[in-house]
């Protein structure tokens, strides 16, 4: 089967990349899984450092909020999945943001905007971008991610 892909319309255009769940199943399942509730509709990009990330996800726009389970109310973390084959590499690599504990990912991500290398096997890479990677490097804190949504690929 193959990977299925996010698209995400923000307020600099459309961003579209490929999610791995055949290598990092825990952690693309949790971005597909809050991506389709509609939690990350209209969010902020939160942080931005030039040749470095744009990172977001944040319901509260801080960079220390997670992602609460509707049901339970329950903050919703995963643990840290990381493998030598998914590393940050060139720009467009997409990971999980976590805290000082590996094991606290939640909801909030980021996208690489040049080579990030000394990430690896720290933040659970989960997609890299397929289209769009211009109007990734024009976001900046304070853009908006006006809707993301999880499509099929075409031919799958």
């Amino acid at each position: 089967m193959a990977n299925r892909v996010a698209v995400l319309e923000t307020t600099k255009g459309t961003i579209k990349f490929e999610l791995y769940e055949d290598l990092a199943p825990i952690t693309a399942t949790n971005f597909i899984d809050i991506a389709e509730t509609g939690h990350y509709n209209g969010l902020t990009f939160h942080r931005y450092v030039a040749k470095f990330v744009i990172q977001g996800g944040d319901p509260t726009g801080t960079g220390t909020g997670d992602y609460k389970d509707p049901a339970t109310g329950r903050k919703k973390t995963i643990p840290l999945e990381v493998t030598p084959k998914l590393k940050h590499g060139e720009k467009g690599a997409v990971a999980m943001a976590r805290s000082q504990d590996p094991n606290s990912a939640s909801c909030q991500f980021y996208i690489t905007l040049d080579r990030a290398d000394f990430l690896d096997m720290n933040y659970a890479v989960f997609g890299r971008v397929t289209e769009g990677i211009e109007n990734v490097l024009q976001l900046r804190e304070g853009d908006r991610m006006t809707k993301v949504s999880i499509v099929t690929p075409e031919g799958a």
